[in-house]
This record gives structure tokens, C-alpha cells and sequence, in this order.
């Protein structure tokens, strides 16, 4: 296998059910026990190492290498397994397929664990970035023309998200004046002077020769070549609404405590990471440091929220 097939591995096939559930329990706290021991003694002098495959959307991302390479000297080998699109890091951690995952803010975590009846929980806060308005074919916002259309991303979160910020812009308005659960039905057509297009968050770079604009999550803005510093609008990160949009890295609630998952969290913290992290996004990115008391308390008031919009 080549040093690139090491890098970025594979998605492995979803563990299958063992008879003896007694005698399969034993074996995997057993195999817990040994995790802890590992790492808490190899620190990365040699001997056994534990493996942590994380599951994320941005696998070519600059920072990978330095973040592996420093989780490397403590024992700690970690492997992303790279995605194409925000429906399947989730599962993917829920089936035992990953350990952990690198993508989601705090609401998408929230809408995925309501609507899969799942508990998936924060182990650390990674950064808040804003959600961003492009454009190939106008300037500023001001060009962009009444009637003309603008692409957001079709997952519930984001697109309630792409609603405000347009909403910020003077490009729609929204009934009530909008929430973190809206959705293009809300749209006060009369009053706005563009209508929206929802795509797979993946396609929105894509869509911009054929839209006015179009609002694009940061990572595939920087995997589509767009600089976020171009962007003609996008959201606050450092205001107290950018809350529900906290980046984490989520697991199992029954893996939450595992200390080798909290270290891959306080690693992603270090300041050859961090560095890469703003590099890439142009300065855009804001590092967030909140104890997981206040993510958990984030998480479950916005659980609550897309509960009580479905009822």
C-alpha cells in the first residue's frame, strides 16, 4: 500500500453482530482496557499504539499531517477517513465504523441525534468558521439583481442557517424573522428580492455558474478554490448567536470519557494545528475553548428546539 493509501484510509465495513453477547461484551471492555493501558504507557516511546480513525469531509486539509504527527509522539496513530458529503461521518461513528468525527457544528449534531433517535455527544470544541456568500458573476451584494436566484445548502441546519444570513444581507425576509430551523417556506417572497435554490451542500461551489450566488460551508468553499476573503457576505463567528454553530468532535455517549479521545481533542488545540487551521482559512476561522459542560448544555437546548419543531 503506498504512503497516500496510508494516509487517508477507507471506510471499513460495518461490524457485524457476534453471538454471545455476554462473552461479546467481555471482549470489547477488555479491549477498552488495554486502549487506556496503551496510552497511558507506550506515550509514544514504542510498543503497542492505539489507532484512532476519525471521520471527516476535509481529509486533504493542510492540517492533517502536523495534527497526525503530533498525536504521533504520544502514542496516538490517527487515520481520517474521508466522506463526500455531512450524511454519512454520523452513521458512520454510530455503526463502529470510525471513533470519532471532525465535521459538524453543534445544531447539525443536534438535528442528526432527534431525527435518528441517536446520542451522539461532543468530546471537544474545535472553532466556529461564518457561512459565506459567493458570487462568479457580481461584486457585491448590491449587484446581485431582484429576482435573481441564489443557491443554499438542502441539510436542515445549514440551510436555516443560509436563510439568516441572507436574511443579514437584504436579500430575503423571513417570516417571523427566522430561526435556526427555518426553511425556504418561510420566505416572505414580496419582500425579498431573491428566491433560493437548495442543493446538496457539496454542490454549492459547483452551482455558481449557474446562480446569482451561492452560500458555501468554508470547507468546500477551500476545496473549490474560493477564497473566503472574497466572499461578499457571511455571518459573525464571534457573536453569542454563532453558539449553535460550535464545531466538535462527537463520538458514542458511552465513549465519551475514553482518555484517549479527550486527548485527540485537547491535540487538536495545539498551536502548530491552530496555526494551519487559520492559514487555511484565511483568517476566518475563530478556535473555540469551551468545556464540555457548556457544549453538552448547547446540545441539549437545540435538541429540545428541533423537537419541539416537529411537534
Amino acid at each position: 500500500m503506498s504512503e497516500n493509501q496510508n494516509d487517508v484510509a477507507a471506510l471499513p465495513p460495518r461490524p457485524a453482530r457476534k453471538k454471545g453477547p455476554l462473552i461479546g461484551l467481555g471482549v470489547v471492555l477488555a479491549a477498552a482496557l488495554v486502549a487506556v493501558l496503551v496510552f497511558t504507557t507506550s506515550g509514544g516511546s514504542g510498543g503497542d499504539r492505539v489507532t484512532v480513525r476519525i471521520g471527516t469531509t476535509d481529509a486533504s486539509s493542510p492540517y492533517w499531517p502536523t495534527f497526525k504527527e503530533i498525536a504521533a509522539r504520544e502514542g496516538i496513530d490517527i487515520v481520517p477517513v474521508n466522506f463526500s458529503d455531512y450524511t454519512q461521518p454520523n452513521p458512520a461513528v454510530s455503526q463502529g465504523q470510525i471513533d470519532l468525527n471532525l465535521f459538524q457544528h453543534l445544531l447539525f449534531l443536534a438535528n442528526y441525534n432527534v431525527s435518528n433517535n441517536d446520542s451522539l455527544v461532543p468530546v471537544g470544541s474545535t472553532f466556529v468558521v461564518p457561512l459565506s456568500l459567493y458570487s462568479q458573476k457580481h461584486a457585491t451584494v448590491a449587484d446581485i439583481p431582484a429576482g435573481g436566484t441564489v443557491a443554499i445548502p438542502n441539510d436542515p441546519t445549514n440551510q436555516a442557517r443560509a436563510l439568516l444570513v441572507l436574511q443579514s444581507a437584504g436579500l430575503v425576509k423571513l417570516n417571523g424573522g427566522g430561526s435556526v430551523l427555518s426553511t425556504p417556506a418561510e420566505i416572505d417572497a414580496a419582500a425579498s428580492k431573491v428566491s433560493v435554490t437548495p442543493v446538496d451542500a457539496a454542490q454549492t461551489v459547483t452551482a455558481l455558474p449557474s446562480v446569482d450566488a451561492s452560500i458555501v460551508n468554508n470547507n468546500y468553499a477551500l476545496n473549490g478554490g474560493l477564497d473566503p476573503s472574497k466572499a461578499l457576505f457571511g455571518d459573525d463567528p464571534a457573536s453569542p448567536s454563532a453558539e449553535p454553530y460550535i464545531n466538535v468532535i462527537a463520538t458514542r455517549a458511552a465513549d465519551r470519557d475514553n482518555p484517549v479521545y479527550q486527548r485527540v481533542a485537547q491535540l487538536y488545540k495545539d498551536s502548530a494545528v491552530v496555526a494551519q487551521v487559520q492559514a487555511e482559512s484565511k483568517g476566518t476561522s475563530v478556535m473555540v475553548d469551551r468545556p464540555r459542560s457548556d457544549l453538552d448544555a448547547i446540545l441539549a437546548r437545540l435538541s429540545e428546539t428541533v423537537r419541539a419543531g416537529r411537534r
